[in-house]
């Protein structure tokens, strides 16, 4: 019951910072959704739960006192105070942020807090916990360049760090940092761009995850017995990480097009560029994992795993593989 306690106030501390007009209130709604987050890590059945939770508390707790102190700064001497003092202060609050976010070069909590995690706590974060800060970072009116240089270490630490990883956990860590990448460009765009990059995320992040926690899969070795019963099933789970990727004909295709659409009406062609190049070496990465389960049979079950509902599964494998056609009709309609 005491959860239910404390995923209501997550979520009021989310939203009591996305409908904020104040920055102190914005920081309350914060607070209160970390001290609520924190319990819901604690998992008596993992014993490293109470580390993950001991190093995201720290982590966000000083993410938290760099954002009051620039805020206070910035309240106090906003009138008299020289024009390069003010952007270096909004400087410091955007790197609080991104440090919430988890986005490079403050990543170095995400990956490891991520991997002491069940698959469910592993869901809010990769999901729930980016809405807010990303709402302050829009509120904020990052500079074009801060956001450049984040996108840029973003793509490029998450892609190098995924090459040698074998824990499903740290892969999708990187993977998401790969793609706050690209949900900091909808930044520069505009707000609808952003809920529709971070829903389609979150659609196919819940779909694989939802497989992740029903056949209790936490390495790579793992996915080769992954659903061998029916063939079916297992390539249309396969294929949404090709469209976490953004592959063409898969929905994850979609945001990504128009933020390069977006990017290209711009002038903004080498940082458009080079988001590609290196998105395509992340789509390596997925291919890796997909290659050996999809090409190899191999039947050996050496524990006892819960069977997901198949029907479910194809369900909201059918919305990742079919979304692209209707979100694209519904465009030339619109």
């Amino acid at each position: 019951m005491y959860k239910i306690l404390f995923i209501n106030s997550m979520i009021l501390g989310t939203l009591i910072s996305i409908s904020s007009y104040s920055w102190l209130s914005m920081w309350m709604g914060l607070e209160i959704n970390l001290l609520s987050i924190i319990p819901l890590f604690s998992n008596n059945k993992n014993t490293f739960s109470s580390e993950s939770s001991l190093k995201y508390f720290i982590t966000q707790a000083m993410a938290s006192l760099i954002l009051l102190m620039s805020i206070l700064l910035l309240l106090i001497t906003n009138e008299f105070i020289h024009p390069l003092m003010n952007s270096s202060l909004k400087m410091m609050m955007d790197s609080a942020l991104l440090t919430k976010l988890g986005a490079a070069p403050f990543h170095f909590w995400f990956p490891e807090v991520i991997e002491g995690l069940s698959w469910i706590n592993s869901w809010i974060l990769l999901t729930w916990q980016k809405i807010a800060p990303f709402m302050l970072l829009m509120n904020n009116k990052t500079s074009s360049n801060m956001l450049i240089m984040a996108i840029t270490t973003s793509l490029v630490i998450s892609t190098v760090n995924s090459m040698n990883q074998i824990s499903m956990r740290k892969i999708l860590a990187y993977s998401s940092i790969n793609h706050i990448a690209w949900m900091l460009s909808t930044l520069m765009m505009s707000l609808s761009a952003w809920v529709f990059y971070f829903l389609i995320y979150s659609i196919i992040n819940t779909n694989i995850i939802y497989i992740f926690n029903s056949t209790k899969t936490f390495f790579i070795n793992q996915m080769n017995n992954l659903m061998t019963q029916n063939k079916l099933v297992k390539f249309t789970f396969l294929t949404n990480f090709l469209s976490l990727g953004g592959l063409p004909p898969f929905l994850g295709f979609l945001p990504k097009w128009l933020v390069v659409n977006w990017l290209v009406n711009n002038q903004m062609m080498i940082i458009g560029m080079t988001m590609i190049v290196i998105t395509l070496i992340m789509t390596f990465v997925y291919t890796r994992l997909i290659i050996s389960p999809m090409t190899l049979n191999t039947v050996e079950i050496k524990n006892k795993t819960i069977s997901p509902n198949n029907s479910v599964i194809m369900f909201i494998n059918s919305i990742t593989l079919t979304g692209l056609v209707f979100c694209t009709m519904m465009f030339n309609l619109m």
